[in-house]
């Protein structure tokens, strides 16, 4: 995620240029063999025309984080959203603005859910 926090935010970058933007220190072929396994996986894409490879995410962040929260939903809470929401919120402080974010949020997905149950 790093790798790719780097990527999402230079829009496309060497290995020397992620390797000396990520936040802890790593050994630089740790990074490299992270981005070619990253490539082989289809995260990251890598133009090979010039002497440096350069990368690219392949992935959007949006998309990234859905995958894993749902990934995480399905093996840590036994595919219940709600557990996961709860244990969330229970584990860090969470501002008034959050909160309130997040009561429109479930305001509108019942609104939404309602409409699809007394549609035609």
């Amino acid at each position: 995620m790093e790798i790719l926090a780097v990527l999402w935010a230079r829009g496309s970058a060497t290995v020397r240029e992620v390797h000396q933007a990520l936040p802890r220190k790593t050994g630089y072929t740790t990074v490299l063999k992270q981005m070619q396994i990253m490539a082989h996986k289809q995260l990251v894409t890598r133009d090979t025309s010039n002497r440096s490879h350069v990368y690219q995410a392949n992935v959007v962040r949006e998309q990234m984080q859905s995958s894993l929260v749902g990934d995480l939903i399905d093996r840590a809470f036994a595919g219940s959203t709600s557990d996961l929401v709860m244990r969330a919120l229970a584990s860090k402080p969470t501002s008034s603005d959050e909160l309130e974010a997040l009561q429109q949020m479930l305001t509108d997905m019942i609104a939404e859910r309602e409409e699809k149950d007394t549609a035609p």
